[in-house]
């Protein structure tokens, strides 16, 4: 029988134990050794002798274990022995042993019955059915095959491959269906797209659709120091889209609701956006910007919370997605890591090492935004890791959302506000407002469009084309009847604007705006010569023609 709360594990110098789960938090039980440990009743199962593993998963299922060393070779050259290794948790025996060299994708990956397993090897990914790991079921072989991922839930079981492009043909991604993999139009779904050194591809639940975070290493337009981003969107029906960010910067975090009808975005240079989207790619609700870069949904969908960790303050908004309101704001300073309780209803924040080595410990919220327990690792030690205890979907259900903070023993600590620094002499003058970023405030995209279609990036170019021809024309038309046309008074026209007076002669209307063309080209030399720029030697011989322009651009005017 399943504990009534999710039991926490904590990993750190101290060694390895369990935490129960809210409203007790006491030490549950303390292992001097990592083994598999029985959850309900706290019996030892088995105990393997690993040292150098260095990354364990379980299964779905909980049926096998997978471990993995780093991959070493013998002095004299030859191969080394297998370092992943799968083994039976009921019996503890060995299921199988491969030979994983990276650590990237080292662990396999189950479909959630464990009726299926891949393992990317080389240029094919191959499947196992039944967890017989010693007969290969089937294989999708595809030429510089990067990275694949199972789709979540029952059958018909789909796996989403990338491969990269290379000579000037572009990245792609397809979506099969296991195990139709033969034949040029086996693939449900192609998305190809440049731009694109690693890729991120996120299923939904309902393996109807995937998310693809392309991303490059470097930004050639010098935008942005972390590289440059595109999201797309792949459906299992064929259908494809690339979802239009408002904001231009790098994409932080992208995230499906369990609905799996909508995905939260969080993107754009800082204070970055977060905006909610449906299948269709259409903007559902814009939260505005903020310090934040990464997005969390709670088990059963219905609260998002969008917070700033890593090099940000660790400030956290919880939004009610359902009526899209904010719950409370808490601050979790100097965390490194979150996750939702799968009850729905706790955070657990914690600050680990390596990735910060002082103030390690962790904290449980209640979404409310109440500290409901907290622990802090001595100066001396360390936090490696805190998790907690994995349950299947419906264990929990889901409760009504409240708005009023907890009650809670532990009182929230409020951050310090740092003032911004003044100098001597203003410190005694009234303090202006004034703010690096116009913040945007959220606002309701489904509400505010109606039923019309967000126009995209190609329809909004067209648009200005459009309003840009019209506007040209209307102009021609006011050249055409001069007496419609207000007339300037004669000394606040500056010389630069004589080019609106109308000769009535084609020809030397032309000559005059081209002359004013070569004008300007000039001042703009002039202008990068005085800031220090070389210029070459065609260039230097333009600003020399100026006086013989301006001779004849005057002679022409006279003649008007």
């Amino acid at each position: 029988m399943a504990p009534s709360t999710p039991l926490l594990t904590v990993r750190g110098s101290e060694g390895l134990y369990m935490v129960n789960g809210p409203p007790h938090f006491t030490e549950s039980t303390v292992f001097p050794r990592v083994n598999i440990i029985s959850v309900t009743n706290k019996g030892l199962l088995h105990s393997f002798d690993l040292p150098k593993a260095v990354c364990l998963e379980f299964s779905p299922k909980n049926t096998v274990l997978a471990t993995w060393q780093p991959y070493t070779t013998s002095k004299d050259g030859t191969a080394g022995i297998p370092n992943l290794q799968l083994y039976d948790v009921k019996t503890g025996t060995c299921l199988k042993s491969f030979i994983q060299k990276k650590t990237q994708n080292w662990c396999p990956s189950w479909s959630e019955d464990e009726t299926l397993c891949a393992r990317s090897v080389n240029n094919e990914v191959h499947f196992f059915e039944n967890n017989n790991f010693n007969t290969i079921a089937n294989k999708l072989h595809l030429q510089k095959i990067n990275d694949f991922v199972l789709s979540p839930g029952p059958q018909p079981y789909k796996v989403a491959v990338y491969v990269p492009g290379s000579k000037g043909a572009p990245s792609f991604v397809r979506l099969y269906q296991y195990p139709n993999f033969a034949g040029p139009h086996a693939a449900l779904a192609n998305k190809s797209f440049f731009k694109a050194d690693k890729v991120t591809m996120l299923w939904n639940k309902k393996a109807t659709a995937v998310l693809v975070i392309a991303s490059t290493d470097v930004d050639k337009t010098g935008a942005s120091y972390y590289g440059e981003q595109t999201l797309h969107y792949i459906a299992t029906n064929g259908e494809s889209a690339v979802v239009q960010l408002p904001k231009n910067g790098p994409i932080y975090d992208v995230v499906w609701n369990s609905s799996s009808t909508e995905f939260c975005a969080v993107y754009g240079f800082m204070p970055a956006k977060a905006t909610i989207f449906n299948l269709k790619c259409d903007p559902v609700f814009d939260f505005g910007t903020g310090p934040r870069n990464a997005a969390y949904y709670s088990p059963h969908g219905h609260i998002l919370v969008l917070a700033g960790f890593g090099n940000l303050r660790g400030q956290m908004e919880v939004w009610d997605v359902k009526n899209y309101k904010l719950i409370s704001k808490p601050v979790a300073s100097d965390s490194t890591y979150f996750a939702w309780c799968p009850d729905g209803e706790h955070i657990l924040t914690a600050t680990c090492a390596p990735r910060l080595r002082v103030n390690n410990g962790y904290r449980i919220w209640h979404y409310t935004g109440s500290i409901l327990h907290k622990y802090d690792v001595p100066s001396n030690a360390e936090l490696w890791q805190v998790s907690w205890q994995p349950f299947l979907d419906g264990i929990f259900p889901a409760k009504t959302i409240t708005y009023q903070a907890v009650p809670s023993e532990v009182p929230n600590e409020e951050p310090k506000v740092a003032t911004a620094y003044r100098p001597p002499a203003l410190r005694n003058k009234p303090i202006t407002n004034s703010k690096l970023h116009e913040e945007e405030p959220p606002q309701n995209m489904k509400s505010q469009s109606g039923n019309d279609k967000p126009l995209s990036k190609t329809a909004l170019k067209n648009q200005r084309k459009h309003e840009a021809k019209k506007a040209a024309k209307q102009e021609a038309r006011s050249d055409k009847s001069p007496d419609l046309a207000p007339t300037p008074g004669p000394q606040s026209t500056p010389r630069n604007t004589i080019s609106q007076s109308i000769s009535g002669d084609p020809e030397i209307d032309k000559k005059i705006k081209n002359l004013k063309k070569k004008l300007k080209a000039i001042e703009q030399l002039k202008e990068q010569a005085a800031t220090g720029k070389q210029l070459e030697k065609n260039q230097l011989e333009k600003i020399q023609k100026e006086t013989a322009l301006l001779q004849e651009l005057k002679d022409l005017e006279l003649g008007i």
